[in-house]
This record gives structure tokens, C-alpha cells and sequence, in this order.
């Protein structure tokens, strides 16, 4: 299961400004540099098994399901 983003809900209080800010003030999370959170999947969003090498920033599961396309010839 992966974590659920707070942009999503971000994105429902377009609408109502003064909870926005609100919300941005108090509930927004923190910028991490380092550790667990600092990096998510870009297709799925998951946090763990994090694979940044070349630039890639997918989860192992993600990079296994795409290897081919991408041209790693290990996983032809």
C-alpha cells in the first residue's frame, strides 16, 4: 500500500482558500533529505525499494514490469 499524497487533498481546497492556507501552515509535510520518505516512485508512488540510479527513481517492482522497454538487456 502506499502512502497517500498530500497534493491530492491539496488539490480538493482549490475552492476554499482560507483552509488552504490553513492547511499549508500546519498539515503540509516537511521536505526530506534523507531516509525512507525522500524519495517515491514516479509510476506508482511507492516509497520502498527505491531505485535512483541513472536517474530513474522507480520502485523495484515498477523497474522489473519496464526493464525491457527502458533497454537493460538482463531482463529480455
Amino acid at each position: 500500500m502506499t502512502a497517500s499524497d498530500w497534493r491530492k487533498l491539496l488539490k480538493q481546497l482549490e475552492k476554499k482558500p482560507a483552509i488552504k492556507a490553513r492547511f499549508l501552515k500546519f498539515c503540509k509535510p516537511k521536505e526530506r533529505k534523507f531516509g525512507v520518505a525522500a524519495y517515491k516512485c514516479v509510476r506508482c508512488g511507492r516509497l520502498g525499494g527505491h531505485i535512483k540510479k541513472y536517474g530513474l527513481h522507480l520502485c523495484r517492482q515498477c523497474f522489473r514490469e519496464i526493464a525491457e522497454q527502458l533497454g537493460f538487456k538482463k531482463y529480455m
